[in-house]
């Protein structure tokens, strides 16, 4: 990375003994180890994010591609695959409808039924104070 050599590694060791003095070197030794480590980490971070968005970047272009040839140029075999996605797609879909339509109608009716039961209370809290 630095392309530090052996005789360049002895010359700062020396420097650092002289200028830290032998108790203070082994922390400091220790300390730029570990702000290398951190700083190779963050690189290789940095490389890995750049390599994926990358990836995820050409895949859309890819995607954007297929889309703009449309689906005149895709083979029989392909064709009936697709329209077999979409049927699946839509029955998927249907169930929710159906349930939902079928949710509507009961409330609808639930709604009635309370309203016949608060007019029958009614009623029958007039005949009596009668």
């Amino acid at each position: 990375m630095f392309d530090i050599g052996f005789w360049e590694l002895v010359l700062i060791f020396v420097v650092g003994l002289v200028v830290l003095g032998p108790e203070r070197l082994p922390h400091a030794i220790r300390s730029v180890a570990r702000f290398v480590g951190a700083a190779k980490s963050m690189a290789n971070s940095v490389k890995d994010e750049l390599a994926h968005e990358l990836k995820v970047q050409e895949l859309q272009e890819n995607l954007r591609k297929a889309e703009q040839m449309g689906m005149e140029e895709l083979s029989p075999d392909l064709k009936a695959s697709v329209e077999q996605l979409k049927q699946a797609a839509q029955s998927v879909n249907r169930p929710y409808a159906d349930v939902s339509a079928k949710n509507e109608t009961t409330s609808s009716s639930s709604s009635d039924v309370i309203h016949q039961t608060e007019a029958a209370k009614t009623s029958a809290a007039n005949t009596k104070s009668e």
